[in-house]
């Protein structure tokens, strides 16, 4: 795409000193709603880009290489700075896709407050509430804009209505719609002001007025509000902005502004909404921070002169300056040309190690979209981009190299689709690596998994459209590959209890080898693994060699008798046995062990068990019946139902873990995409005769 730059002829964005001129706003909805386009609309109206197409839908911050599919699914954390009276305000543009909650919340951890975005011509859906539950749980401040008032289906006073039976009655309007003789949106009303830009018939407000004037005294500071208003006094109106900002903060009310990219409606209110109406940095909690050394945890203060502690939000490779990483600055200052300590928690089982370095900062920039503009610094409350810091994550903490800090990380989704991916060939397994591995620092959603038992590399994904994205980028980095079917690990135990011997007895010049061992094997209770007991009268098996015998057995027993199936809940009991005073060695009583246990298998036969998952759905009272009709096909049992929120409810079961592999897709279509799900290994179980 060439140079990096802003756009020519576009006017510098503030660099704000202070983060209560900052307003970090995240764009929440459903893919369909317009948040991108809303961003794209904001550019234009405040001089930031001179045109629409500035910014493409679901590019990210040096993210070239994922283009192509991020045009047709917005998956990532892009962040567009606009000016607006004396403020800088970084609309952070979040994924609508269920698939992306992880980058979803990356993009939450950076913002103060969130402007939920609802297409006027379809409302609420399925999907449109679990994202504000997502919000809600973060206790994050929240408006709603409708848009794309433009479309000839639109409906804001539907969409309105919508919005207050989904998400309660704090959701008032803050303007309202004028229309033409034809019905078309030409203006708005402000319900607080009774003012209008544009033209057209006015609705009644008056109820409207009421109902948002008694919100915000609700939540006033000012005890004494209620009481004049009640006794008729007519509040005024920079009184009852002052305290609507009070109550959005505390999350009472959450305001509605109707918006059209297409014609610019609302766009100045909107703007004049973002700055009056949301907190600032400073207004807003930051999360913990610890001394990695073992200091307790506490605050931050968004103090640009404080200890330096930023987090990493987003991770890319671009193919001009490198990794680039987008960085939420909570505490201090960064510049460029200075050493930071990038630290992070760690999180093995999803591929990432402690890690604790020091890395100097080449450079520091503006993100706008997928342009970088260089500055010279990043005050707390501001979110910047960073390059060429080989050992950020995504997640990762950077703080003073003299004054290390590691700030508590943002909870992640579990992925809970797996798929089983191989190089075509052995020149595309360097180029797979290297993929795999930068996408792991991107993406802490996605988890690697080399299955040392099934000789299977499984990357586990959050959904169908994550595992797409995941496919297209490992392709698109240069490496061929396929997918197979995911293998589940099997056990097998015995059938019935067996006794058997071990000889092993080899004469070939010099020292031979020699040992004999007799065992008894009988099945144990699931869960109990291999248990060894030493039998042994009268020294038949000298001391020395009992051990050989364990080791010999628990290793055969890994490797299995039949089909390489590990063999697991077995009592083994050493009974008796013979040594030779020369011939006997650790490695011939290991080699009769396992031979014994050969033998007792082939006498006893074998039971194949499989893995069983406890899994817990939370999921609407609506779609109960379905999923339990669904669990009853998949050999689930139901163990026990609970009540959760208000018509919602927690189904617990245990699963067979070959039923559970694309269960996360299924659970999602039969719930028109409201339920989630947990698992955990339970127990292995004997197969299904069908099986």
């Amino acid at each position: 795409m060439g140079s990096r730059q802003h756009a020519p002829g576009a006017p510098e964005a503030p660099a704000p000193g202070e983060p209560s001129a900052i307003r970090n706003v995240a764009l929440v909805g459903p893919s369909a709603a317009g948040k991108t386009t809303l961003v794209e609309a904001l550019l234009v109206e405040t001089g930031t880009i001179p045109r629409p197409g500035s910014v493409t839908e679901g590019t990210t911050v040096g993210d070239h290489d994922a283009a192509a599919i991020e045009q047709q699914r917005s998956v990532s954390v892009s962040v567009a700075p606009v000016p607006h009276r004396d403020h800088k305000i970084n609309l952070i543009d979040t994924p609508g896709y269920a698939d992306f909650t992880g980058a979803l919340r990356a993009g939450l951890r950076a913002a103060d407050a969130v402007l939920f975005v609802i297409a006027a011509a379809e409302g609420v859906d399925a999907a449109a509430r679990a994202l504000w539950q997502e919000c809600a749980r973060l206790d994050l401040p929240r408006a709603v804009v409708l848009t794309r008032l433009d479309q000839h289906r639109a409906d804001p006073d539907a969409a309105l209505r919508d919005c207050r039976d989904a998400f309660g009655d704090g959701v008032l309007p803050l303007h309202r719609v004028l229309r033409d003789a034809d019905g078309a949106a030409t203006g708005l009303v402000g319900v607080l002001t009774g003012t209008t830009s544009g033209t057209g018939a006015a609705p009644e407000i008056g109820r409207d007025r009421a109902e948002l004037i008694e919100a915000i005294i609700a939540e006033s500071e000012d005890e004494s509000l209620m009481d004049r208003y009640v006794e008729g006094e007519e509040l005024g109106e920079e009184e009852l902005i002052r305290d609507l900002e009070t109550a959005v903060a505390r999350g009472g009310l959450h305001p509605v502004l109707p918006v059209c990219a297409a014609t610019g409606l609302g766009l100045p209110e909107l703007l004049d909404g973002l700055v009056r109406g949301f907190p600032s940095p400073v207004e807003r909690p930051a999360p913990e921070v610890t001394d990695p050394s073992g200091g307790h945890p506490r605050g931050l203060r968004p103090d640009p002169d404080g200890p330096l502690a930023a987090e990493v939000v987003h991770t890319s490779a671009d193919s001009y300056v490198g990794r680039v990483s987008l960085a939420r600055v909570f505490s201090g200052t960064v510049r460029p040309e200075r050493a930071v300590h990038v630290s992070g928690h760690g999180m093995a089982e999803r591929g990432h190690p402690d890690h604790d370095e020091d890395e100097r900062v080449p450079h520091l920039y503006s993100p706008l979209g997928a342009n970088l503009r260089e500055v010279a610094r990043c005050v707390a409350g501001d979110v910047c981009a960073l390059t060429k810091l080989g050992s950020a994550e995504t997640g990762d903490t950077l703080s003073d190299p003299a004054r290390p800090l590691l700030i508590s990380p943002w909870p992640m989704p579990d992925p809970l689709l797996p798929i089983a991916v191989t190089a075509r060939t052995r020149s595309d397994e360097d180029s797979l690596a290297r993929n795999l591995n930068r996408l792991v620092a991107a993406d802490p959603s996605l988890r690697l998994d080399r299955d040392e038992e099934t000789h299977q590399l499984v990357l586990w994904c959050t959904g169908e459209a994550h595992a797409d994205v995941v496919l297209q980028r490992l392709r698109e980095g240069g490496a061929e590959i396929d997918t197979e079917p995911v293998r589940v690990a099997l056990r097998q135990t015995f059938r019935a209890p067996a006794k058997a011997r071990g000889r092993h007895v080899k004469q070939s010049g010099g020292h031979g080898q020699y040992a004999v061992c007799e065992i008894e094997a009988r099945p144990a209770p699931r869960g109990t693994g291999i248990e060894f007991t030493d039998r042994v009268v009268g020294g038949a098996v000298p001391k020395q060699f009992i051990g050989s015998v364990e080791r010999g057995v628990r290793a055969q027993a890994e490797r299995g008798v039949a089909e390489g199936i590990p063999l697991t809940d077995l009592e083994i009991t050493l009974l008796d046995g013979k040594a030779h005073s020369v011939d006997s060695s650790d490695a011939a009583f290991q080699t009769a062990g396992a031979l014994a246990l050969r033998e007792a298998a082939e006498q006893a036969g074998l039971l194949t068990l499989e893995p069983v998952d406890a899994v817990s759905i939370s999921l609407p009272d609506e779609h109960l019946g379905v999923i339990l009709g669904d669990l009853s096909s998949r050999r689930g049992k139901v163990v026990g139902t609970a009540p959760e929120d208000t018509g919602w409810t927690v189904v617990h079961a245990h699963v067979p873990a070959s039923e559970l592999v694309r269960y996360s897709i299924s659970v999602r279509s039969l719930s028109s995409g409201t339920a989630t799900f947990t698992r955990h290994f339970e127990r292995y179980d004997p197969m299904h005769p069908a099986e």
